[in-house]
């Protein structure tokens, strides 16, 4: 325990070192809340308060790449190795959603959300409802497999409300979750559920305007490595591995390579496109969002019905199907339907009827099968109520929010809003409430004909038998008949709701396709074919309508994002730029901060590796303004600036954290002799505003490092002139700290984390739970 006159000399305080089962790879603090979350080297996530209980621990049974919080700390983003992007609830870590936003690795993740509150053009502050509410109940929950467990299906319990939570998006403000890969594309998504745009750095080029030439830069076999958007939305600052090229166009469009580059090298996107659409943006995220929440519904409660059902019709087809073998051993060439309206007419029973009815099906039999067709009817009439046709319903009334939005045209064009696409969606959605009411319809006529023949067999059984059958309900024969000629070998249910391969069109008579040819002329729908599709089909047209429609935003969005510059850093020795991706652990950290009249200044902080320069040793790089180069006068820093800071021999650093207030974090390791496994790290705060930074412009030639430039002044930095604080253990990257908290997670090689209070005049452990 350290005393009171050691508190007051060291720096930070200490404020528990504890114990890791595995070493961290990944560490990030809640926004909100005092809670941490960190991945271990065997992909399992962790999460604990901060006073170091553990909460919970769950396991992708993926690698896992990435990870970041949403902006208001509810959930938690997940990046795969595969290329999903998976949600997670804070409160049990249960999975809420899972996206494929990207062929490869996730290598990074960033979730920013929008600063200011959504307001127009007169600045009137503008809150979205959310009308549905007003007209329907809560929207239906994915419905679980009966008799299997909560969680097993990897939805949500009915009695959580995580699930409706991350859908809620009215609440929410404005917000986009970024995503890289290894192979240079960046996803976005709003709510970081809804995809907006995508962008390929490999497949951008900048253009550079010469004298009597063009110079194009393009980067090439480039990965991403970290990604910041801007608080405002308006701009992205892109770390990646790649090789630079540069080709010059000369008169009549001569092109000759001028150069290239590989190493480490800063982008800036242009995504103002999120800011000054925002509203339309939000509003269209807020619909289109929760529409796919409910096909999900959709999609579970077809496929679980049509296995309820399914499963049903086996047990019936286990028994009845013995009927013809039977048949065909007593050397009659007559079908189960001829044998039971024989029985039916009064006729001498067969003797391989008598067989069957009192031997292989009996009593028991017979209400086993009873049982499983009168169970199926029951669940799937309780999917339908509770699940399919609100889902349907809700669907259909947000389709037809959006279509009105899509007649804004002045508005709504502009950010790819079809329209005609929205039109479709309608119509679709419309034919999918007529098939599920066809469905309810089917099902109920199905079931009490099953009801009704199983009646008549029961008490044929009884006869056969002889014992009363008095008590047993009265039957109708004509049904019977009817059960006999159409549903003994044959499953309407099975065939609204099972997709089959191939054109299986239900058959609809022509008197009835008449009369559907006649009410489109009086309008609200064009197409007269619907009646000879199944439920399984109409929900297939139905999904590609939307995602059809909701390609065009994306497509568009993306075509609006570009990138404005380009600063290469450093070179990295790799055998390619992908392989230094995963090969070179580069410590670096991108944050925004506001200037005065809230305007935003970019920082970048990145250790140069050793071997990159060969006159420039165990520095520390440090770039600010980036956006600003391009921007407008009125800013404070009108040109991109950078400083060098020199590490004292004998440390290194370990990572670097952008901090509140434009402080910089490091984390050092004393320099130790392979024979010496002792060793002890150091955690030090750096004001960026005191440094001397130097002006430099971004490189208009792509065989030009920036940073060598300032070799001549970069800055020794003084272990006894900073706020340094030791740790008794050699030290490893991460370096978590939460800037709303103020304090530091550190990780020690020998497995332990320690936590520092960064600030020193407030008592932050006393308002930590």
């Amino acid at each position: 325990m350290e005393t009171d006159e050691e508190q007051t000399s060291i720096p930070f305080q200490l404020q528990f070192d504890k114990p890791v089962s595995s070493q961290i790879k990944i560490a990030e603090w809640n926004p909100e809340k005092d809670l941490l979350a960190m991945v271990t080297e065997d992909s399992k996530i962790l999460l604990h308060r901060f006073n170091w209980q553990r909460l919970w621990t769950i396991s992708p049974g993926r690698c896992i790449t990435a990870l970041c919080w949403r902006p208001d700390g509810k959930a938690i983003a997940v990046g795969l190795e595969d290329g999903t992007i998976s949600l997670h609830d804070v409160e049990n870590g249960k999975l809420l959603r899972s996206i494929k936003s990207h062929n490869v690795a996730v290598v990074c993740l960033n979730w920013e959300e929008d600063g200011q509150p959504a307001s127009d053009s007169n600045n009137t502050l503008l809150i979205y409802e959310d009308r549905t509410s007003r007209f329907f109940p809560s929207a239906p929950r994915v419905p679980r497999m009966p008799g299997v467990a909560s969680g097993d299906t990897g939805f949500m319990d009915e009695s959580e409300d995580s699930f409706r939570e991350l859908s809620n998006t009215s609440h929410q403000r404005f917000n986009i979750l970024c995503s890289g890969d290894k192979e240079g594309s960046i996803c976005f998504s709003i709510f970081g559920i809804f995809p907006i745009g995508k962008i390929n750095i490999n497949k951008t080029f900048i253009s550079s305007p010469l004298r009597d030439k063009e110079a194009v830069r393009q980067l090439v076999n480039s990965s991403i490595y970290k990604v910041a958007l801007s608080k405002d939305l308006c701009h992205l600052i892109v770390m990646c591995f790649g090789e630079l090229v540069e080709h010059m166009i000369e008169e009549k469009e001569k092109v000759s390579r001028n150069g290239s580059l590989v190493g480490l090298h800063c982008l800036l996107l242009d995504t103002s496109i999120f800011r000054k659409r925002k509203n339309e943006l939000h509003q269209v995220a807020q619909q289109a969002s929760n529409i796919e929440d409910l096909i999900e519904v959709i999609r579970a409660s077809l496929s679980i019905m049509c296995k309820q059902w399914a499963d049903a019709m086996h047990v019936f087809h286990e028994k009845f199907d013995t009927l013809s073998p039977l048949i065909a051993d007593n050397g009659l060439d007559s079908s189960p339907q001829e044998e039971f309206l024989s029985l039916l007419g009064g006729a001498r029973t067969s003797p391989p009827v008598h067989q069957f009815l009192v031997s292989t099906l009996g009593e028991v039999g017979l209400k086993r099968v009873t049982k499983a067709i009168d169970n199926a009817g029951k669940e799937l009439h309780l999917i339908v109520r509770e699940h399919l046709q609100p889902a349907a319903e809700i669907i259909g009334f947000r389709i037809g929010e959006l279509r009105g939005l899509s007649r804004w045209r002045a508005r709504y064009q502009g950010i790819g809003l079809d329209e005609k696409l929205i039109d479709s969606a309608t119509e679709r959605a419309g034919m999918l409430l007529v098939q599920v009411e066809r469905l309810i319809k089917v099902l109920a006529v199905v079931v009490y004909q099953f009801q009704n023949f199983f009646l008549w067999l029961s008490k044929c059984i009884k006869l056969l038998m002889s014992e009363s059958s008095d008590q047993l309900p009265p039957f109708n024969s004509e049904l019977v008949i009817v059960f006999l000629k159409f549903l003994y070998d044959q499953d309407p249910v099975r065939q609204l709701l099972e997709v089959m391969e191939g054109d299986h069109s239900i058959e609809v008579d022509s008197e009835t396709m008449l009369r559907v040819e006649e009410l489109v002329q009086f309008g609200g729908f064009s197409d007269t074919e619907y009646l000879q599709r199944t439920l399984a089909k109409e929900f297939e047209l139905l999904e590609y309508s939307f995602k059809e429609a909701f390609l065009v935003p994306f497509t568009t969005i993306s075509k609006k994002i570009h990138c404005k510059d380009l600063m290469p850093l450093f070179p990295v020795p790799a055998a390619s730029p992908k392989s230094a991706s995963t090969s070179v652990n580069i410590p670096a950290s991108i944050s925004f901060y506001e200037e005065s009249q809230n305007r935003l200044l970019d920082y970048t902080c990145f250790r140069i590796p050793d071997k990159s320069f060969s006159d420039m040793a165990n520095c520390i790089g440090i770039t600010r303004g980036f956006k600003n180069d391009l921007s407008t006068t009125e800013m404070a820093h009108t040109s991109m600036e950078a400083v060098l800071l020199i590490v004292p021999d004998g440390y290194n650093c370990v990572d670097v954290s952008l901090y509140k207030d434009t402080q910089i974090v490091l984390l050092l390791n004393e320099t130790v002799t392979a024979s010496d496994s002792s060793g002890s790290g150091h955690l030090m705060i750096l004001r960026a505003t005191d440094l001397p930074f130097v002006s430099v412009a971004s490189s208009s030639y792509s065989h030009f490092w920036n940073l060598q430039k300032l070799k001549e002044s970069a800055i020794d930095l003084k272990m006894e002139n900073e706020k340094v604080r030791s740790i008794p253990h050699s030290v490893i990257a991460p370096l978590a700290v939460s800037a709303s908290r103020g304090v530091a997670c550190v990780f020690a090689a020998r497995k332990r984390a320690l936590v520092y209070i960064l600030e020193e005049d407030e008592d932050e452990g006393s308002d930590i739970e």
